[in-house]
C-alpha cells in the first residue's frame, strides 16, 4: 500500500494539488462573474499533449540505453574479473581480490558521479579516469603470467568496451532532453489550467457544484501529471523516480565471489 502511495505521490505531487486548486478558484471566480469562452480543444492535443508525450518517449529511450551501457559496463568487468582467475596460472588469490575491489570501486565513483551535483562531476570524472588507468596496469601485469598475445588482446577489449560504456553512460547523465521544448512543455502545462478557466465555466452551464469542478481539475491532473513523469524520467540515475537505473556495486562486487 505504502508503494502504491508513493508511486501516486510521484506523478500527482504538492503542484498538482497546487494547480489544481488555482484552476478550480478561477473556474468558480469565472462562473460567478459569467466569463465564458467557448475554446477549442484541439490546442490541448497539438501544442501541449504531444510534444509532453514525445519528450516522455525520448527520455525513456534514454533511460533504456542507460541501463544497456550500465549492462555492458557489468558484463565486461566481470568478464575481465574471470580472465584474471580463470586464464592465468599463476595469478595469487590477493591479486584476484585487488582486482575485484577496483572493478567495485569502478561503479562505486559512477554511482557517486551519476548521482552527486553537478560540481563535483569534473573531480569524479579524474577519479574513473584514474581507477581506469589502474585498472589498466594491473592487466599489463598479465603478461607475465604467461598470458598469450591473443588472449591479452581480448582482455583490452574487455576494458575498453567498459570505457565505452562508462562514456555513453555520462553523456546520458550530461545530456537531457532539449531544454527549449522542456520549457515549452511546463509553461504550458501550468498555464493551460488557468487560461482555460472561462471554457470550464462555459461547460459548467452557470451550475455551482461538485460537477463544475470535474474539468479543470482532470485538465490539471493530466498536464501536471505527464509533467512530473517527463520530469523523473529526465535524469535515469538520481534514483527521484521508480524507474530510474540503479547502480548496486556492493551487489555486484559480492556476485563476482561466488561465480
Amino acid at each position: 500500500m505504502k508503494r502504491i502511495i508513493k508511486s501516486i505521490w510521484l506523478i500527482f505531487n504538492l503542484k498538482a494539488i497546487i494547480i489544481v486548486i488555482v484552476a478550480m478558484i478561477l473556474t468558480y471566480l469565472c462562473i460567478v462573474y459569467k466569463i465564458k469562452a467557448d475554446f477549442s480543444l484541439t490546442l490541448i492535443g497539438i501544442a501541449i499533449v504531444f510534444p509532453v508525450v514525445f519528450s516522455i518517449g525520448e527520455a525513456y529511450k534514454r533511460r533504456e540505453s542507460a541501463l544497456a551501457y550500465y549492462a555492458n559496463l557489468k558484463a565486461h568487468g566481470r568478464s575481465i574479473f574471470l580472465a584474471s582467475r580463470d586464464w592465468v596460472d599463476n595469478m595469487k588469490p590477493e591479486q584476484t581480490e585487488e582486482l575485484r575491489l577496483l572493478l567495485k570501486d569502478i561503479l562505486l565513483t559512477a554511482r557517486e558521479l551519476f548521482q552527486g551535483e553537478r560540481d563535483s562531476s569534473e573531480r569524479l570524472e579524474n577519479q574513473i579516469y584514474k581507477k581506469f588507468s589502474d585498472l589498466s596496469r594491473k592487466l599489463k601485469e598479465f603478461r607475465s603470467y604467461g598470458l598469450t598475445p591473443g588472449e591479452m588482446s581480448r582482455v583490452n577489449q574487455y576494458q575498453s568496451k567498459m570505457m565505452d560504456a562508462f562514456e555513453n553512460m555520462k553523456h546520458i547523465y550530461q545530456y537531457r532532453t532539449p531544454r527549449s521544448l522542456r520549457a515549452y512543455g511546463q509553461i504550458f502545462t501550468y498555464l493551460v489550467p488557468i487560461v482555460y478557466a472561462p471554457y470550464f465555466a462555459y461547460v459548467a452551464h452557470d451550475s455551482l457544484n461538485v460537477l463544475s469542478f470535474i474539468m479543470p481539475v482532470l485538465f490539471t491532473l493530466v498536464l501536471v501529471g505527464l509533467d512530473n513523469i517527463q520530469d523523473h524520467l529526465e535524469n535515469p540515475f538520481d534514483l527521484i523516480g521508480e524507474d530510474d537505473v540503479k547502480i548496486n556495486a556492493e551487489q555486484f562486487a559480492e556476485r563476482l565471489k561466488i561465480i
